[in-house]
């Protein structure tokens, strides 16, 4: 029979792709982590791991384990919430901003959905100002989103710069013509940013494309329209940092959770404790 501490060690290793990274998100030491990997191949008389200076990839046996090791923690979950009845229950309305989603998320809800099978959870994916509104109505129970750096709001989780993304490195622009902005719509915290600094630093600009999607956004920076901020940690892959020294920097933003009145706080600390193991909350 596998130890199911082995196997938790294992699929953490693999969502977070280093020995670093995987003690971390557990709580143990590195060689702790080492020994579960070591004493899981042991037993099944196979590699799951080629190890790197840099990274960690599963072999071939590895990749054939891990979907089958991800199901025996979903059933021992569900076996140890069906006899203790101490285990968290209820509902949670979570709302959580686009660029998280596409960057970070899979591996928080993976892991809460795992510990707290008894929490039905419903995902509102949205741009941070349209998710504030909709807490303000009622209609969430907890928020993941940024915020500006001088707002007091919510629980800080971490600082992000912002950067100028685009298909290529250098932006090709006549003298004097209008900065080509590509932007989610109001109320959008990165859109305001940019526009800010563009206005503080006498640039002209014009929208060449609003969209509520990262994934349109990305397409359309992709294509050559225009430039697009984003946090630097949450770049969309293809597009590079746009090198123009006239660009004017930009304010960074904050990641917080912000939880409404009369949600259970045992539901929000569960869920605290999943997003900092994963994201970690120190500023950048």
């Amino acid at each position: 029979m596998l130890n199911l501490q082995h196997v938790a060690t294992f699929v953490a290793l693999q969502q977070a792709g280093s020995f670093t990274g995987a003690a971390t998100r557990l709580g143990l030491s590195q060689s702790t982590v080492s020994q579960h990997i070591q004493r899981l191949e042991e037993h099944l008389g196979r590699k799951l791991i080629w190890r790197t200076t840099h990274a960690v990839r599963l072999t071939p046996d590895g990749e054939a384990l891990i979907s089958h090791a991800r199901d025996m923690l979903e059933i021992n979950g569900k076996v140890s919430a069906l006899f203790n009845q101490t285990r968290l229950r209820g509902r949670l309305r979570l709302g959580i901003s686009e660029d998280f989603v596409t960057s970070r998320l899979t591996s928080v809800l993976e892991s809460f959905i795992r510990q707290h099978p008894l929490v039905d959870l419903e995902l509102t994916v949205d741009l941070s100002g349209v998710l504030y509104e909709a807490q303000a109505k009622g209609d969430l129970d907890l928020v993941l989103a940024k915020r500006l750096k001088d707002e007091a709001r919510g629980r800080f989780l971490q600082r992000e710069p912002l950067t100028w993304l685009g298909r290529d490195r250098h932006l090709q622009l006549e003298s004097g013509a209008a900065i080509p902005l590509i932007t989610y719509p109001q109320p959008s915290i990165t859109r305001r940013v940019a526009i800010e600094a563009l206005q503080k630093a006498g640039f002209a600009w014009r929208i060449v494309c609003t969209c509520n999607s990262l994934s349109g956004l990305t397409a359309a920076a992709a294509a050559g329209m225009g430039v697009l901020v984003q946090p630097v940690a949450m770049a969309p892959a293809g597009l590079v940092e746009v090198e123009v020294p006239q660009l004017p920097a930009l304010e960074a933003v904050e990641f917080v959770l912000v939880p409404s009145r009369g949600v259970d706080p045992k539901i929000v600390e569960a869920l605290w404790r999943e997003v900092e193991a994963r994201i970690g909350g120190a500023a950048l």
